[in-house]
Formats: structure tokens, sequence, C-alpha cells
């Protein structure tokens, strides 16, 4: 058992609690960033004379040597250590001797572990910008192929008002717009450096705090010792941005889920992004939306868990911290398997217009502009909706729609109407009339669209 600690136990430590209390199972997935670190260290200890330039530069050749090897297969991460930390100071003093015992002077595990959680999560925002990013630029594509696909917009599952395809997608830009910003902010706000503060209280060597920050990219040490070890809220801001951009999935795949049905028939899923039945050889399962709306619930629970791990914890560091890497490791991982796939899938799916065309013009949509119509004709709002209403209950009755229904029936309603109701009630018009900022015009639509440009900002 390979452990950073010693001299003070006249024991070795129980096997079963060695286990138990190792972390080498997940936090290997610090490795790189582990040696990213002791790099930055060990260069900023050099330049303060606590080591001499030969010490650092065979413990950075030490190092390299460690990476290069682990990255060819030539070197394995075993349980035989307690974390990674040990795993590659260990291999560090077998490869270099003395010098490399010296790897770990002026530092703490609690600092060291802070600032590989910090590497790794800064790392992981940046990729998961780029894929939100993507899934922006197919959105933008679909809005603007689909300017003139008329379809109904809903409130409580039912049909409303006439809106665009591209309208409806705009929405879902939007929302995955500011989930990129929130990454933004977060990576802005944690991009902070805790090495040097020890396990709690710095260090009585004189590091040079804001240049081991500097070497690594961070805007500047943290302020706070104390709050450098045990701080974790920037852990918890990524859950809540993931399992927001969840939620957002979760809806879409909802929706999508719905408009592939065969009573919708709103779009199909392409055939490389769908599964069958292993018993009814006509299914076409959307499979891959369901999942994506099935895992937001496991990304949500990684973000309570980690709450309720954090709420009791006295300051500084305490072990149960250690608990923090499996619930980001894994929301990162499930996020990121989640738009992986769902970015083609909608890329590739097929709309089809005449069957949206169909469903909102057999729903009555049109029916706040016929009374807008009377409205424009001098009549008050209450009695045009009123007579709009009859309309659509003889319309029900008859098995027609507002537009198929004679000009002679809506006469016997109210005489204001007349022959340019239809135009004034069309789908097109419905749509194109609405051109108070953020309505579905085309106008405004491509206003939107015109916001690709602004892709361009990621976290850095």
């Amino acid at each position: 058992m390979a452990q950073l600690w010693g001299g003070r136990f006249t024991k070795e430590t129980d096997k079963l609690v060695y286990n138990f209390n190792a972390s080498i199972g997940f936090d290997q997935k610090f490795f790189h960033q582990d040696v990213q670190g002791s790099k930055a260290h060990v260069t900023m200890l050099a330049k303060q004379g606590i080591l001499t330039e030969d010490e650092k530069n065979q413990i950075i050749a030490g190092l390299d040597s460690i990476v290069a090897d682990v990255d060819a297969g030539k070197l394995e991460i075993t349980s035989e250590y307690e974390d990674i930390h040990s795993f590659v100071e260990a291999n560090l003093i077998d490869r270099i001797g003395d010098a490399g015992k010296k790897l770990h002077t002026g530092r703490s595990r609690n600092d060291q572990v802070a600032l590989d959680m910090k590497l790794y999560v800064r790392d992981e925002i940046k990729e998961l910008d780029e894929l939100v990013k993507k899934l922006l630029v197919t959105l933008n594509k679909i809005m603007e192929e689909n300017l003139h696909t008329y379809m109904p917009g809903f409130t409580h599952l039912q049909k409303a008002q006439p809106i665009t395809l591209a309208h409806h997608m705009g929405a879902y830009f939007e929302m995955f717009r500011r989930d990129r910003g929130r990454l933004a902010d977060i990576y802005e706000r944690m991009n902070y450096c805790p090495l040097g503060s020890g396990a709690l209280a710095g260090t009585t060597y004189p590091l040079d705090r804001a240049y081991s920050a500097e070497l690594m990219g961070f805007a500047g040490p943290t302020m706070n010792s104390m709050d450098s070890v045990a701080d974790r809220d920037y852990v918890i801001e990524l859950l809540s941005a993931m399992s927001t951009i969840m939620m957002h999935l979760s809806r879409f795949s909802e929706e999508i889920i719905i408009w592939n049905s065969n009573e919708y028939q709103f779009v199909e899923i392409d055939d490389a992004y769908s599964t069958g039945s292993s018993i009814m050889p006509q299914k076409k399962n959307p499979d891959i939306a369901e999942l994506v709306r099935g895992k937001s619930g496991r990304v949500f629970g990684d973000l309570m868990g980690l709450l309720t791990m954090l709420k009791g914890l006295p300051l500084a560091y305490n072990k149960d911290m250690q608990e923090d890497k499996e619930a980001i490791f894994d929301a990162l991982d499930t996020v990121a398997g989640c738009l992986t796939p769902f970015i083609p899938m909608i890329g590739t799916m097929r709309v089809l217009p005449e069957n949206m065309r169909k469903a909102a013009a057999a729903g009555f949509i049109n029916a706040t502009d016929c009374a807008d119509y009377l409205v424009g004709k001098g009549l008050p709002f209450r009695d045009a909706y009123k007579a709009t209403g009859t309309l659509v209950s003889r319309c029900i009755a008859e098995g027609l729609t507002l537009e198929t229904l004679p000009l002679a029936a809506y006469r016997e309603v109210c005489p204001l109407f007349d022959e340019d109701v239809f135009a004034f009630i069309s789908l097109e018009r419905c749509a194109a009339s609405r051109r108070v900022y953020g309505g579905p015009a085309p106008e405004n639509v491509l206003a939107q669209i015109a916001r690709v440009r602004d892709l361009n900002r990621a976290p850095s």
C-alpha cells in the first residue's frame, strides 16, 4: 500500500480501511492535471530558491517520463496506490531518487486536490461549451430552413396560435444560449488558483502564489487559504448549470418524441438515430430522445447528492469532500454523452411541413386573429371574442375550419365580416403580422438567426 503519510502510526492500516479510504479508482481522472500542477509548483519553488534548478529539471523530466509511460500503456495506475497523488510521487521517487522527495515541499494534499479539481473542471467546461455551441449552430440551421414552416404553437398541450418551426426552435436556441452564458460565468468565477494554501493555513515557505497561478493560466491566487481548500461551490454551480442544460434537453426530447409519434407526424427521426422493436417489426423508436429525457434525473441526483454532502461540513477540509469527484465526473460524462448523439439526431431529422400546416389549420389557432379582425372594424374586443367563439362552435358542429366556413355564416354572427376576413386569418398572415419584438414574424426570426455570430464567445 503506497501512501503519503506515516511515522506517527505504529500499525499498518487495515486493508478494509485502506480500500474504503482510497480514491485511486476515480481520481485517476486527474492524472494529467495533477502532473500539470506539480510541474508548475516545482517551477515556482525553483524561482523562489526553495529548490535548485537542477532539482526542478530532474523532477519535471521525471514527471514527463511518467506521463509518457502512462499514455503509452507502459505504466498502469493501480489500486496499490491510495490516490493519484501518491501514484505520481511514488513513481517519481522510484525514477529520480531524493529529488523526487522534494516534490511535495510547501504543499498539502488538500490544496493539491483542490487544484486538480479546478484544473479538471476548467478543462471540462471548455469541452462542454463547445458541445453546446455545436447544438446552437445546428438549431440555427434548422431555423434558417424553416422560416415559413407553419405549425401550431401550444399552451396546455392544446393548439393555441400559429407560429413557424423557426420560431419554435428559436425558443430552444435562447435556452441553450443562456446555458452557454452560465458556463462562461462559472469559468470566470472559479478561475483562481488554490495552490499554496497548504492544509488550510498556508505555509511558512516563501511561495509566490501569483506566479503559480500565472503558470497555469489562472486569473490569480485565491484570497483565503481556508476557503481555498474547502471551496466546492463552483462544482455546485457547474452541476446546477448542467442540470439546467439537461432540463432543456429533456423538454426538447419530450417534444421530439411527441412530434415523431404516428399521431403527430411532425418530424421523422433518421434511421441512424432510431431503434426497432424485438417483436413489432413496424416500430421505429426515438430511443435517443427517451434516454436523454431519462438521464436528466441522473444529473439532478448528482447535484442533490453533492449539496447534501456539503451542507453540514465545518471548515476546512473534511474527507467527506472526496465524494465530490464521482458526482461531477458522472454528471460531466452524462451531459456530454447526451449532447453528442442529440445534436446529429436533430440535425438529420426530417421535418414534415405539410403535416404541421394541416395540424395548424385544424386547430382554430387563427381564432384570436379573427377576433382582432372585428376589433379593427370597431367592435369591442370582448364582443369580438364572443362572436369568434360562436363561429368556432359552428365549425366544430359542421366539421369545418374558420378558413372553410362560408362568408354567409360569418355574416350571420356579425355583419362586420367581409371577404377580406379569409386573407386576414390565413396562417401566413397570422404569423407574419406578429411583428412585436420577439414574435414569430420572419424578420424577427431572421434577427435572431443573425445572433449566431455571437457564438464565438467562449469561456476563457
